[in-house]
């Protein structure tokens, strides 16, 4: 595997407005939660999305992003099948979790909050999130680059999640509060 500069991109080179698509091979999705005395993790292995970006007016800018319910991956095929089932993600009745922008507020630096509203298993919630934007880069290959990353803390039960079972200490197998990252690289549309 080589390794390969990306060059920057100035503001000067580019319109005010771009849309990037979410590049999924070079993005990724993960949530960890607490399971028993530890955390358990997973990714998401399918997901799409758009950025509307406006570099010279960010507060202009937008996002909207899908992830795959079905496609959720804890390395436990038997975890797997139980979190696709109408006990947690119900991926035949809501197959799409999405999140999409209301409204963008520079924080300063390359930090911006990003308002918006998730949408899991037919619940709509507000949701805020600290956003650190990478910048623009040229690849390689002559296309443009921009790349994101947040983190945010869900509770399941909000969203419909409530299966659970009791331990014989008087906790619970599974942790209410799920962290979430999310890491995007995203390729500007021609």
């Amino acid at each position: 595997m080589s390794t390969t500069i990306a060059t920057p991109v100035t503001a000067e080179m580019g319109r005010s407005h771009e849309t990037y698509t979410i590049d999924p091979d070079h993005s990724e999705v993960g949530f960890s939660v607490r399971h028993l005395l530890g955390r358990a993790r997973g990714r998401f292995a399918r997901f799409s999305g758009e950025v509307h970006l406006d570099r010279e007016h960010p507060e202009r800018s937008s996002v909207r992003f899908d992830v795959d319910a079905a496609s959720i991956d804890t390395r436990q095929p038997d975890r797997d099948t139980h979190l696709r089932s109408a006990e947690f993600f119900d991926v035949e009745k809501y197959p799409t979790v999405r999140f999409e922008s209301s409204g963008v507020r520079p924080l300063g630096g390359e930090r911006y909050e990003v308002s918006g509203t998730l949408q899991l298993r037919g619940v709509r919630k507000p949701l805020t999130l600290d956003v650190e934007w990478f910048g623009v880069a040229r690849d390689p290959w002559g296309g443009e680059r921009s790349s994101f990353s947040t983190s945010a803390t869900l509770d399941r039960k909000e969203f419909g999640m409530v299966w659970n079972a009791a331990l014989d200490n008087g906790g619970v197998i599974l942790g209410d509060k799920v962290d979430l990252t999310i890491d995007l690289e995203a390729i500007r549309k021609a």
